[in-house]
């Protein structure tokens, strides 16, 4: 095994089995004993769940959410491209080796089961559910040693695939740097599914600097660039960046989704635990 990816097994092992996580970080709700929040009443909602008290002082229908008290499904759903092989401080996709490891040691320490895929044009199964550390090892060691040059991604095919492959109610960790989103629509898998959606990116790319005469490769279509990086070429490429930000965390909203952004620089354990709790 990879010493770099030894070193992530072992750090993510130690951080959730010492970290208080909490019992059951999950974006699930259902019906249950602990109490979430009241909301408004929509259509087809349980009439049993109507706070009458609050309902007549507000002059609306609320009803009571509840957090679900059941075993969760966790499917963990990294898209490796070849946009991901780069990083400054380190690749995207030791990132999101790390990130993955750190969601499945989660689901073992709370005895829930999860699901590893990994997705670019196709949904292809990375491991079983599974309740065991063999299957954490095995899906880290896959998503690290991924060939992911040269490959693209489809987010038509990968929400169409998901919606056929995970059959039962589940929390979707969908994990990617979500460049060129035009195609990403989750509003239909997010009716069925919780998703958390987890952006991972190095600064490098949201802000490069002037670096003059360079030769660089695009590691998803091999296009050779030998050029001038000047001011105006990234002032160009920052507004792009931000146009694609723009669309997707508007279509996360729209579609109630919580999602996080992590740097390569960064540790991610603190941001993850903002979504898991």
């Amino acid at each position: 095994m990879n010493h770099t990816l030894k070193k992530i097994l072992i750090k993510t092992r130690r951080q959730i089995f010492s970290e208080n996580i909490g019992n059951n970080s999950s974006l699930l709700k259902g019906e249950g004993y602990d109490f979430l929040e009241l909301k408004e009443y929509e259509y087809g909602e349980d009439i049993k769940n109507i706070d009458w008290v609050i309902s007549a002082k507000f002059k609306k229908p609320y009803v009571k959410v509840f957090h679900a008290q059941r075993e969760l499904n966790i499917s963990i759903v990294p898209i490796l491209t070849g946009s991901v092989y780069f990083g400054t401080k380190k690749f995207k996709q030791e990132l999101i080796t790390e990130i993955s490891t750190i969601l499945a040691y989660s689901c073992i320490k709370q005895s829930d089961p999860f699901t590893s895929f990994i997705a670019n044009k196709d949904v292809n199964l990375c491991t079983k559910k599974s309740k065991r550390h063999f299957a954490v090892n095995k899906m880290a060691e896959e998503i690290f040693n991924y060939k992911s040059v040269g490959k693209h991604q489809d987010l038509k095919s990968i929400t169409a695939q998901l919606l056929l492959k995970i059959k039962k109610k589940s929390t979707i960790f969908l994990i990617g740097d979500f460049f060129q989103v035009k195609d990403l629509d989750l509003k239909v898998l997010s009716r069925k599914h919780e998703i958390v959606v987890i952006i991972v990116r190095d600064k490098f790319e949201e802000s490069p600097e002037a670096l003059g005469n360079v030769n660089l490769v695009d590691p998803t279509t091999n296009y050779n660039f030998d050029g001038n990086m000047n001011n105006s070429l990234i002032n160009k490429y920052k507004q792009e960046v931000k146009e694609n930000d723009h669309l997707l965390f508007e279509h996360l909203q729209k579609c109630a989704i919580r999602f996080i952004k992590i740097y390569t620089h960064e540790e991610p354990l603190a941001k993850l635990l903002r979504v898991m709790l």
